[in-house]
């Protein structure tokens, strides 16, 4: 199959909004080409020791994406115009056009994997199922993670800045609420750590199969986690069948934005004396996010960092 290929030539600065913008209208998988310097942790992560000198960095960044040939194109390519145009609204994108041309054929489902490697989030050990868990590495706690086409494999600051949360404050007796659950990785991290029960929300209903295939690949009986589709924010049903109360802790590793929604509804969800864990948030809209937790009655507990990231974690009292 031949695909078409869609770029939008940015600026390296703006990269993840820009990406996080096309998540938002319904575009996964976005490859990046800029001339950024890979960091330390990129490079432990190829295995690498020493790069070869490399261009200077520009500034520019070109994010590609792909649509099948009998995709409806044109009314893709407006709404993600009409975004980018919105974007440009509070931050510099840079000329944001969108040029297209096409690939050869491919198998761009498969081809990523031969970039995922197992690798550590501090003492945990993230292994996807294509590779063996090396023999010094048996007494280490291990989590076995695919995610599939359409979610993350834990190795994004934003995923990590919660498992680093989820260290803390998970217990024995945890109830744990994951909204935007995706491939289950938090879910699965805070049960590793004790957690009693999970339940996961998402709107994508490929979440029910990542999630089972993960539950299996790390021994998770079903009933440790339960997974629903629906948009907590604003269907009651899916609230009430979640229910209100009976959390320890809520993660939700989403967009900022969403967040401003979600916090408000959230809070009848959680016990008191909960914790409310956020991640997903630029640091540009960290005072937002900040801002809604305190006006939905909840404490700041902390703001941890990672990069350009932020993870705003507040208590119920």
């Amino acid at each position: 199959m031949r695909w078409n290929r869609f770029t939008v030539k940015t600026k390296t600065e703006a990269e993840d909004m820009v990406i996080c913008t096309l998540a938002e209208i319904g575009i996964e998988g976005v490859e990046i080409q800029d001339k950024q310097p890979l960091t330390e942790q990129d490079k432990a992560q190829m295995f690498v020791d020493i790069m070869p000198e490399g261009p200077e960095d520009d500034g520019i960044a070109y994010l590609n994406f792909y649509l099948e040939e009998d995709a409806d194109k044109e009314e893709i390519l407006k709404n993600v115009r009409d975004a980018l145009e919105e974007l440009r609204g509070f931050m510099d994108i840079g000329e944001g056009t969108i040029e297209e041309s096409q690939t050869e054929d491919k198998d761009w489902i498969n081809n990523w994997k031969e970039y995922f490697h197992q690798f550590y989030v501090d003492d945990i050990l993230i292994v996807p199922s294509w590779e063996e868990v090396k023999e010094e590495d048996r007494d280490k706690m291990i989590l076995h993670i695919d995610p599939g086409t359409a979610f993350g494999t834990g190795m994004h600051e934003t995923t990590q800045l919660v498992i680093r949360q989820l260290k803390k404050y998970v217990t024995e007796d945890t109830e744990l609420l994951d909204v935007g659950t995706g491939s289950g990785i938090l879910g699965i991290v805070a049960l590793k750590l004790g957690a009693k029960h999970v339940v996961g929300t998402d709107l994508d209903p490929c979440a029910i199969p990542a999630v089972s295939e993960n539950k299996e690949a790390n021994q998770i009986p079903d009933e440790d986690f339960e997974m629903m589709i629906g948009n907590i924010i604003d269907d009651k049903t899916v609230q009430e069948k979640v229910g209100y109360e009976r959390y320890d802790i809520v993660a939700a590793n989403i967009l900022a934005d969403v967040l401003l929604g979600l916090t408000p509804v959230v809070v009848n969800h959680m016990k008191k004396g909960a914790y409310y864990i956020t991640s997903g948030i630029l640091d540009v809209k960290e005072e937002v996010v900040v801002n809604a937790v305190k006006e939905a009655g909840l404490t700041l507990v902390e703001v941890t960092r990672q990069g350009e990231w932020v993870s705003v974690t507040a208590r119920k009292d």
